[in-house]
């Protein structure tokens, strides 16, 4: 398996790196009208806040894909909620909130928390209360799909659901559960989430303005069918955004409840700091999660003060990321070929380019 993780990770930092300039948008996914709204907005002027906050914003109102904003993800409930951070690199302050209901426009709450409180993250519905005071509209956040994804998901025995050492079996069954108290530990470096970009993910967006201040900033309503009160990693700080002025900052998207174990969005900037490029960076945080478990879904994206764009995935058959600068009228999609759990892979023959010499590399596992 270490052989090949490093012939992957190889391959990675060899296929996805490129060189940017300042002011920069990226953000996770093929989503080009929500980089475009939060370019348009930082040569306003205004500030790489007020750009993260409308990219975000975009994709809450345009539902993009269904995972991030109202009317997509239902719980087991069949309700929506949503998680939100902003993440500010020159100052290191942070707003999210969890698991918010009833207010659709999470990345504004999130931005309210960090401008308008000494905390970090609110969640729940007390989050909502914030919101309210802050001046936002409540409002249900279900819809005619998300109430026909839920009822089809009853309708098959709430198959997939996320429970684990319960009875009656949750594989069959919608409960409700009990715990198994005889089974003292959950088996998770087997797990096999379905996780795509057609049922979950998050926007996830880096914003650097003409100084060289990043911010960093998610959205989503989650994983779909998750036990209600589930929050994600998109508002934990390290895990779904991180940045710091002068380093560099990193975006995740995927299994959140895997990713925030290993806080991977911090990992890229911490390693950028000690000198990896963004590639690099990501491909490491990768392989660090792989070790635990094998079967992961995921993809990074870093960004070093250098203007550097870096990108690593794997368990999707492809990720895609939006980058915009100045030397383009239009905001330019780039795409990842990823690779699939090491496990599964059988005899491949990999071509690496590097320092001009070209190397080849044969193996069977």
């Amino acid at each position: 398996m270490h052989k090949c993780l490093s012939i992957l990770f190889l391959l990675l930092m060899k296929m996805y790196s490129c060189k940017s300039s300042f002011p920069l948008v990226v953000n996770t996914w093929p989503w080009p009208q929500a980089t475009d709204a939060a370019w348009n907005v930082l040569k306003s002027p205004s500030t790489a806040l007020d750009a993260v906050v409308a990219g975000c914003a975009k994709c809450e109102e345009d539902q993009c894909d269904g995972s991030v904003g109202f009317g997509g993800s239902p719980d087991e409930s069949g309700e929506t909620t949503l998680d939100a951070m902003i993440m500010d690199g020159s100052t290191m302050d942070i707003g999210a909130v969890g698991c918010l209901r009833k207010v659709k426009n999470a990345i504004g709450v999130a931005r309210h928390v960090l401008e308008n409180t000494e905390h970090t993250l609110l969640v729940g519905e007390l989050a909502t209360e914030f919101a309210k005071e802050m001046g936002f509209k409540e409002e249900t956040l279900e819809t005619n799909h998300s109430r026909n994804i839920w009822q089809t998901w009853k309708d098959n025995n709430c198959q997939p659901n996320f429970h684990a050492n319960v009875k009656p079996d949750p594989k069959s069954s919608c409960g409700p559960y009990t715990p198994i108290m005889t089974q003292t530990k959950k088996v998770m470096s087997e797990r096999n989430v379905d996780i795509s970009q057609s049922n979950h993910d998050t926007i996830g967006m880096i914003v650097v303005d003409e100084k060289g201040n990043f911010v960093a900033g998610t959205s989503t309503n989650g994983l779909t069918h998750k036990i209600p009160g589930r929050v994600g990693d998109s508002p934990i700080p390290g895990a779904g955004a991180y940045a710091e002025n002068g380093v560099g900052a990193a975006v995740a998207t995927g299994d959140g409840d895997v990713m925030m174990r290993f806080l991977p969005a911090y990992q890229i900037v911490e390693l950028m700091h000690n000198g990896a490029t963004p590639t690099e960076a990501a491909s490491k945080a990768l392989e660090r999660i792989l070790k635990f478990y094998p079967k992961f879904n995921g993809a990074l994206v870093g960004v070093r003060n250098d203007g550097e764009i870096g990108a690593a995935c794997v368990g999707f058959p492809k990720f895609e990321f939006c980058v915009k600068n100045e030397t383009s009228a239009d905001t330019i999609i780039h795409g990842v070929d990823c690779k699939n759990s090491c496990t599964d892979w059988k005899v491949k023959q990999i071509r690496l380019i590097a320092v001009g010499l070209v190397l080849q590399w044969t193996f069977s596992l």
